[in-house]
């Protein structure tokens, strides 16, 4: 699931994050793709897809994980049998604490990627005199500098937009597949309801907490350049000297990418867990 999702959407992942921590350099969705491929060419839009595929694989992993010991608490909390199927609601709030967890692995892998798609601006902007344009040497100037602890900058941001997020995430996934299914199981819905359920769940994630996302994004990179102000510092500099609408650079990308990008997860997650549950079955 977490491959189907970096395949679909890492491109638009990386305007996502050029546009959210340099907004002044670029008009657009369409100025932000054309300037990545004149000035770094295609493979500018897969900057960073290696820590990115890590990053997706490691967090969906534990967040789906998670989201059936989670959906176990919640069967808990509400006094029901372990067997019983959660309302929309219910799973949603699965979804959400589970997200926690997730957050513990994304964060160092998220902020290896945020490096590596906006080195070329940081550069650009002569905020960093020479960039870093591996993995290994992004994840090695980070030790050096600031310690393993230097990964988990953005951490609180990240936690802020992951907890509530996977709320709106899993709740908008499971509605809208209530709403296919109509009486029938869930189980039985085809490719395409699953892939318009995941793209819902995904928009509606996105929406719900894309300013604090655009503050993480900042936060990450930017302190690549010096010591960075933590979530509320960032976010109050960034509504003094840019307004709110600064914090919604990069919206476009973002929800074109949730939409494809969350289809496709969901798609691969749910095709993959029937295909090991069958395995299962037959031993």
């Amino acid at each position: 699931g977490g491959t189907a999702c970096v395949v679909t959407g890492q491109p638009f992942d990386t305007a996502k994050v050029k546009m959210q921590t340099f907004p002044d350099m670029y008009k657009g969705i369409v100025d932000c793709f054309v300037k990545t491929y004149k000035q770094v060419g295609f493979r500018g839009f897969y900057k960073g897809t290696t820590p990115a595929l890590v990053a997706n694989i490691a967090e969906n992993s534990v967040l789906f994980m998670c989201y059936g010991f989670c959906q176990q608490i919640v069967r808990r909390i509400v006094g029901v049998d372990r067997k019983t199927k959660l309302s929309d609601l219910q799973n949603a709030a699965a979804g959400s604490f589970a997200s926690a967890f997730a957050t513990l692995v994304l964060c160092p892998t998220e902020l290896v990627k945020c490096r590596l798609q906006a080195m070329h601006e940081m550069q650009l902007s002569g905020k960093i005199i020479q960039g870093h344009n591996t993995v290994w040497s992004v994840v090695k100037s980070v030790i050096q500098k600031d310690g393993p602890l230097g990964f988990y900058r953005g951490l609180s941001s990240t936690l802020l937009r992951e907890v509530p997020g996977y709320f709106f995430f899993f709740g908008g996934y499971e509605l809208s597949r209530t709403f296919f299914a109509s009486g029938r199981s869930k189980d039985e819905l085809g490719p395409i309801p699953l892939l318009l359920s995941g793209g819902f769940g995904g928009s509606c994630l996105w929406i719900a907490v894309y300013p604090v996302d655009c503050v993480k994004s900042r936060i990450q990179v930017l302190s690549m350049a010096g010591k960075q102000t933590g979530f509320m510092g960032t976010f109050v500099t960034v509504v003094r000297t840019e307004g709110v609408l600064a914090l919604y650079s990069g919206l476009k990308p973002t929800m074109i990418r949730a939409f494809l990008a969350n289809g496709a997860l969901f798609l691969a997650y749910e095709y993959s867990r029937k295909l090991m549950m069958k395995q299962i079955d037959s031993y």
